[in-house]
């Protein structure tokens, strides 16, 4: 009688314990991640590939990174791309977002009309450039005038275009030039009315970073195995997406973007996870200048911003 008890008792505490963990563990195989429907951002489309057939992975696609952010915060996502400036931005208020992984590099360009009298940036003075604000693309756009002596806000006419309008903008001649991310700039070359200006990267600051993944800071504290585990799907979709071009670019086309104008577009896009001290320090080159800019008013804690716990676990494999 006495070990029926006991046995009782084990399994009566078996089952507690399960139904005490289940809620974590249903939670832990079913993830959120939000992304853009862009060439430069498509891994989050590719996890389901390097998870475990137990685990579910939901995509959900933004058109902004702020956006995304918010259902970030608001838990109906686990982790979401972002732009390092957004990133920047976010927590120099104090948000409690987390970068833990890279997501793209490059994939910007200033165009202006093809033919046009624009030969340099200096020659954009008194023009009107089609930008978006509050992206990285604004930053990158602010920085490259003053960096040849132009003030953004008196030396140029900045005019708010939508990205997916700014072709149709410079094209008509209601913006001299525009700042954008891939493939509009190819789009606009393919087309016959855009040229190159310039590709905004600099080596000596900022470089060619973008954008990256980010996650609560309470998710990293509370469920670091499910950070770690989307964290590897992310590198494994990467890199196999690097090493499979024809596979990257057929799917990005499904995003409505013609095949040919990708593979145009493919050599100023650069698909990334890894985060070095060399990532870190363009980081903080980024929001110097955002912040000498006025985009911030304060510098953001980049230790708190940043973990790089999983990317080096997973370089140790």
């Amino acid at each position: 009688m006495q070990n029926i008890k006991k046995k009782l008792v084990i399994v009566l505490l078996q089952w507690i314990l399960l139904l005490f963990f289940l809620p974590g563990f249903l939670m832990a195989t079913e993830f959120r991640v939000g992304t853009w429907k862009t060439a430069q951002t498509i891994q989050p489309f590719f996890y389901s590939r390097f998870l475990s057939p137990a685990i579910k992975s939901e995509v959900y696609s933004f058109t902004n990174p702020s956006d995304q952010k918010v259902a970030l915060l608001a838990g109906s996502l686990d982790m979401c791309g972002t732009t390092i400036a957004h990133a920047i931005h976010s927590a120099s208020r104090g948000q409690p977002v987390v970068l833990v992984a890279a997501l793209c590099n490059k994939c910007s360009a200033l165009v202006v009309r093809k033919g046009g009298e624009i030969n340099t940036v200096k020659d954009l003075k008194a023009k009107r450039i089609g930008y978006v604000p509050g992206t990285m693309h604004e930053i990158l756009l602010r920085d490259t005038l003053t960096r040849q002596g132009l003030s953004p806000g008196k030396d140029v006419r900045l005019t708010r275009v939508d990205f997916f309008d700014m072709g149709t903008a410079l094209a008509r001649g209601g913006i001299d030039a525009f700042l954008s991310g891939e493939p509009f700039p190819t789009i606009a070359v393919h087309q016959g009315y855009g040229r190159i200006l310039s590709y905004p990267y600099y080596g000596e600051s900022i470089g060619t970073i973008n954008a990256g993944m980010l996650v609560k800071r309470k998710t990293i504290r509370e469920n670091p195995a499910l950070v770690y585990q989307l964290v590897v799907a992310h590198v494994r979709s990467t890199k196999y997406l690097m090493a499979h071009t024809d596979v990257w670019l057929k799917k990005a086309a499904e995003f409505g973007t013609p095949l040919p104008i990708l593979k145009k577009a493919a050599g100023n896009m650069e698909l990334a996870w890894d985060i070095d001290a060399s990532f870190i320090q363009k980081t903080r080159a980024l929001g110097e200048r955002m912040q000498a800019l006025r985009v911030i008013e304060k510098q953001p804690d980049y230790d708190k911003l940043f973990d790089l716990t999983f990317v080096k676990r997973i370089k140790k494999k």
